[in-house]
């Protein structure tokens, strides 16, 4: 019988990808001392180093924003669902 896959939780894997991207330590060693398969640790480390980009640019997208323009939608939706309970009031 084969052995059961690992879940690893994200905070593990960014750790450890961190810790690769570092370089203070070699894939090798990282992967004994983890038990994580060498392959495994750069999968993670290509993936950390493409998604750096977006983590900044969802940070300005979200900053960028006015309070009014986030507000909003959100008073929209109020409206919407307060119409939607007087009518279902005066069904009942």
């Amino acid at each position: 019988m084969g052995q059961k896959r690992k879940k690893h939780s994200d905070e593990f894997k960014a750790q450890i990808a961190l810790e690769a991207v570092k370089g203070i330590r070699t894939t090798s060693e990282i992967s004994s001392s983890s038990g994580v398969h060498p392959n495994v640790i750069g999968n993670w480390k290509r993936q950390l180093v493409a998604g750096a980009p977006a983590i900044f640019s969802r940070a300005a997208g979200i900053s960028g924003m006015s309070e009014d323009e986030i507000t909003a939608p959100l008073y929209e939706e109020i409206g919407r669902l307060k119409m939607e309970v007087n009518w279902l009031k005066k069904k009942l």
